[in-house]
């Protein structure tokens, strides 16, 4: 089983050579129309590094050069250019540049209630190959209306673009019916002992076939997937439920409540207990 990250602590550094751009939703109304919180473009050198515990939405972020680590799935993942990132609401996520070349990245992050779907899901893809130049584009039309005429009309423009591409990245198996059906098969029966050969089968494709799809996809193991599912199902019960813990475990395919414990605080990076709490 894979060790849990250290301990995180909320940080906000970025060092005196780090360069960054902010648009907020404070400033521009454009970006409110979507729950978009803030954006920006940054250009990272050490010791830039951000750390959320429990972000209120749903962030994406875009690599354009360089290279930087990021918390994804309770792991440290490098990250190089034409890679997305992103990261569901209240599940911790935290990134740092690396020493050498600046790290240039795009990024935007949401304020979404729990009453509210959020834009990034568990079945959303975790880390995916994009056209970082056309993503760039994006931003850098929103920021030159920005930082000159702030028309309208053109600002409106420039964000719906942003969220439909955004939007496109976020949505779970874009090219592929077949994962799409499974993995909506499988929330509605995580109590299963799914297993990868289990989940082969009902996709119909050998296991090789079926990994290398789901890393294609969304950007992880199947069992890797599936235990987002899981824990993005937990997260639910604890917060919406007085259901024990021991009952939730079972729920979603837990035998254990320790395994389950064990599980919730690699993903998302607090105990059960500890999450209901603050929920």
């Amino acid at each position: 089983m894979p060790a849990s990250p250290p301990a995180l602590i909320e940080t906000t550094r970025d060092g005196p050579k780090t360069a960054r751009w902010v648009l907020e939703a404070a400033d521009c109304r454009a970006l409110a129309t979507h729950r978009i919180a803030r954006l920006g473009m940054d250009e990272a050198v050490p010791p830039y590094e951000r750390v959320r515990l429990s972000p209120s939405g749903s962030f994406l972020m875009v690599c354009l050069s360089g290279s930087g680590r990021v918390l994804l799935d309770g792991r440290w993942h490098r990250v190089s250019p034409g890679t997305a990132c992103m990261a569901p609401p209240r599940v911790p996520n935290a990134f740092h540049a690396l020493p050498g070349e600046p790290w240039h990245f795009l990024w935007v992050r949401y304020d979404e209630p729990p009453f509210v779907t959020p834009l990034v899901s568990a079945a959303s893809p975790v880390k995916v190959k994009v056209d970082a130049a056309q993503l760039h584009r994006i931003w850098a039309g929103l920021r030159g209306e920005w930082e000159s005429t702030r028309d309208v009309k053109a600002l409106h423009h420039w964000t719906e673009l942003l969220q439909h591409h955004t939007r496109r990245l976020a949505e779970p198996w874009r090219r592929d019916e077949r994962l799409r059906r499974l993995w909506q098969e499988v929330e509605t029966r995580l109590a299963e002992d799914w297993t990868l050969a289990s989940l082969a089968h009902a996709a119909h494709v050998s296991e090789e076939h079926f990994r290398r799809l789901c890393w294609k996809e969304l950007g992880r193991s199947p069992m890797a997937h599936l235990t987002s599912l899981r824990i993005q199902a937990a997260q639910e019960m604890l917060s919406n439920t007085e259901d024990k813990q021991e009952v939730i475990a079972q729920q979603i395919g837990y035998r254990s409540p320790i395994a389950f414990s064990r599980a919730f605080r690699r993903w998302a990076g607090c105990l059960p207990s500890d999450y209901r709490a603050r929920a």
